[in-house]
């Protein structure tokens, strides 16, 4: 793990920021740099280092499914007609298009992608299914898990420790 852990360049201050950032992307350089033990001017500067690498992509608002009223999430497994690298990325191209899909993986396995689409209701879900993903060029064929019950959510990386 020694290994690893040079060649990504972070040490335990970095994780620590970067887990605590993952908590909360809004907290003050102040406040991030009372918790990592340093002063706020050096502080800052990793943080912008670890965006400027790359580490920390971007900062969100996680919101409220149940107060938008998108309660419904279902996993689909598409399975294409080709898989040609053409194909593919007409597929890839249109996903992204999607505003229902919060995820869509190329995957391994007896079908080419699994995606996860979050929707107001079955109606809603049916309309996306007949009217957009079913009607892209190339699907041949889709399975649609609905989850009952959501059982853990994560949108944060383990950061791997020293």
């Amino acid at each position: 793990m020694a290994g690893k852990s040079a060649k990504l360049g972070l040490d335990r201050i970095d994780r620590k920021i970067l887990s605590l950032l993952q908590e909360d992307g809004r907290m003050a350089n102040v406040d991030l740099a009372k918790q990592v033990n340093l002063s706020p001017t050096p502080c800052l500067e990793r943080v912008k280092r670890l965006e400027r690498e790359g580490y920390i992509r971007q900062y969100t608002a996680l919101l409220d499914a149940d107060k938008l009223d998108l309660t419904l999430v279902a996993y689909i497994q598409v399975t294409l007609e080709n898989t040609s690298t053409r194909d593919l990325d007409n597929f890839n191209n249109e996903a992204r298009r999607l505003a229902e899909v919060q995820e869509c993986h190329m995957v391994a396995g007896g079908f080419d992608y699994m995606i996860k689409i979050r929707v107001s209701g079955m109606n809603h879900f049916r309309r996306f299914l007949g009217e957009k993903l079913s009607g892209l060029p190339g699907v041949r064929e889709t399975h649609t898990y609905v989850v009952i019950q959501e059982v853990k959510s994560e949108t944060a990386i383990s950061v791997p420790k020293l």
